[in-house]
């Protein structure tokens, strides 16, 4: 399947989480995330990403193992993901090792997540808070096979505009890029900051 996503700054994030919130209950959850690649930088030269995400919440934590694809919509950025549950998070950073990817960026996301239909789809929509970046990001998404891609976008745009969010704000902007320039500028050259 390919993750069918559009991202946007946001400039007014408590009116955005008041129209989301009418639309379904926002679940408050940090991300903890470790982008690996091989020690030649392979992945991230053919625009792929492998991820280990643990997830907190008041109520569980839970961890899943990811890889992204190569981009198959230029204008959206959006890729094939492949995503599953891992019951040990460090037996499978283990694992990512012994197979000889390294760590190369590590960053916590703090989102509030909401899931809904709209379009004949199901949508999930998350406000994205990263420390080490200024600004709120929201990011609207649904799963669509190959040949349902434009569809699916055009969906996720509508919802986006739904809820006041013009084109000029959508970013192709990658987190981990973001991070890494903050890094480098305050003089911190590690995976994990």
């Amino acid at each position: 399947m390919i993750e069918a996503e559009l991202k946007a700054r946001v400039d007014a994030p408590e009116a955005v989480m008041k129209q989301l919130e009418d639309l379904a209950a926002g679940r408050a959850e940090v991300y903890q995330d470790t982008y690996y690649d091989a020690p030649d930088g392979r992945l991230e030269a053919g625009g792929q990403e492998l991820r280990v995400r643990t997830i907190r919440s008041s109520a569980s934590t839970r961890t899943v193992l990811t890889f992204k694809g190569a981009v198959v919509d230029e204008a959206s950025g959006s890729k094939p993901e492949h995503e599953t549950s891992v019951a040990d998070a460090a037996a499978v950073q283990g694992v990512l090792l012994g197979l000889g990817y390294v760590p190369v960026i590590s960053f916590e996301k703090h989102c509030r997540n909401y899931e809904f239909q709209a379009g004949g789809r199901r949508m999930l929509a998350t406000l994205v808070r990263v420390p080490e970046i200024d600004g709120t990001f929201l990011e609207v998404e649904t799963q669509a096979a190959d040949d349902e891609v434009t569809d699916a976008l055009q969906a996720v745009r509508a919802v986006l505009e739904g809820l006041g969010i013009e084109s000029d704000a959508l970013t192709r902007e990658l987190y981990t890029d973001a991070v890494r320039h903050r890094r480098l500028r305050d003089g911190r050259h590690t995976p994990s900051g």
